[in-house]
């Protein structure tokens, strides 16, 4: 049987810990009702997309053998050196931002105040 290969439109793929996840039991997005990977799905994505037509996959992986307590453990595939630990109601553009991802969208510029001379 020949080697075969699927394409998608994957940009960034990033690992979700299960265990994690499971233990939480939610706790991420702007009520607090989700898990880590449907408030990235949700909240992140770049395109409308599912599945191989989606830009940002979010994939459960088995534990890290980290397991902290209130928070869940999530990696960018394409940066495999650096484990995020990311508790509970963290802000998602912040975990976006460690996670080095890019959802097509700006980040609003911060205010600076010129002081009056």
């Amino acid at each position: 049987m020949a080697i075969k290969t699927a394409k998608t439109k994957w940009r960034d793929v990033v690992l979700v810990c299960k265990k994690c996840q499971k233990k939480v039991d939610g706790g991420f997005g702007p009520d607090g009702d989700k898990t880590l990977k449907k408030a990235l799905k949700t909240y992140l994505r770049p395109g409308d997309g599912k599945g191989r037509k989606a830009e940002l996959a979010v994939i459960q992986t088995g534990c890290f053998d980290i397991c902290p307590k209130n928070a869940v453990v999530a990696i960018n595939a394409s940066n495999p050196k650096a484990l995020l630990i990311v508790p509970t109601g963290a802000d998602l553009f912040e975990v976006k931002a460690r996670l080095g991802l890019d959802d097509g969208r700006r980040l609003k510029p911060t205010l600076t105040v010129v002081g009056e001379d």
